[in-house]
């Protein structure tokens, strides 16, 4: 299914679930940095189910594609769709797709899309292509923070599964960094990773020279 470059279905099904009212304060949520129809998440995800489901078949560059296309909208809400279509399908990304997924981690950049797309995309790809882990390695030393956040996140949800090494590495790596996005990230990982391994995260908090938001979120359910 080629993507259209204004996606006029799935407008008409957002604006429809739309509450214009809700706009301004999402809007201010996000520091004036995006426009927004005013949907609510769960309605936007019931609003665009359907429409999601409609492009199974599309493949993997039609995926792409069709995110690329959702990204190039203003309203937020359309960059949150395309997080979903491309969750929804995450597994069955070829290792090819990471730079493009990538690309779209640093446009109109902010932790909303960035960690949809690092715990629910590209941690999903990741985990079912662990070639793709030497990648990770790169980003969490890239000069862009917020490629360095979505290394630090990728593993979020793998619970047992998570290589600790290298998520230990990550946050050590990156923990004299000032920028607040990086100190939280590498808080939420531990403190994520915590509710598998609690000791282990005690122990690395113990060990290693961590910002105070750092080691206060990595605690946080812990303590």
């Amino acid at each position: 299914m080629a993507p259209s470059a204004e996606p006029t279905e799935l407008r008409a099904l957002l604006s429809a679930a739309a509450d214009p009212a809700r706009a301004p304060a999402m809007r201010d949520y996000m520091r004036g940095q995006f426009d927004f129809l005013g949907v609510a998440a769960p309605v936007r995800r019931k609003a665009a189910a359907a429409w999601i489901q409609s492009h199974d078949a599309a493949g993997p560059d039609g995926w792409l594609a069709q995110a690329e296309a959702l990204w190039r909208q203003p309203e937020r809400e359309f960059h949150y769709v395309a997080v979903d279509l491309l969750a929804r399908h995450a597994a069955g990304l070829p290792a090819s797709a990471l730079p493009r997924l990538l690309a779209l981690a640093t446009e109109k950049s902010w932790w909303d899309t960035v960690d949809g797309l690092a715990a629910w995309v590209i941690g999903a790809q990741v985990r079912a292509r662990r070639e793709l882990q030497a990648d990770m390695d790169r980003l969490a030393g890239d000069g862009d923070f917020w490629l360095r956040r979505v290394a630090i996140l990728h593993q979020l949800y793998w619970k047992r599964e998570t290589d600790v090494a290298r998520l230990f590495r990550y946050c050590a790596a990156n923990a004299a960094d000032t920028e607040f996005f990086i100190r939280k990230a590498i808080g939420w990982a531990l403190r994520e990773y915590a509710y598998t391994d609690a000791e282990a995260v005690r122990g690395f908090v113990a060990s290693a020279a961590l910002s105070p938001l750092s080691r206060r979120e990595a605690l946080k359910r812990i303590q």
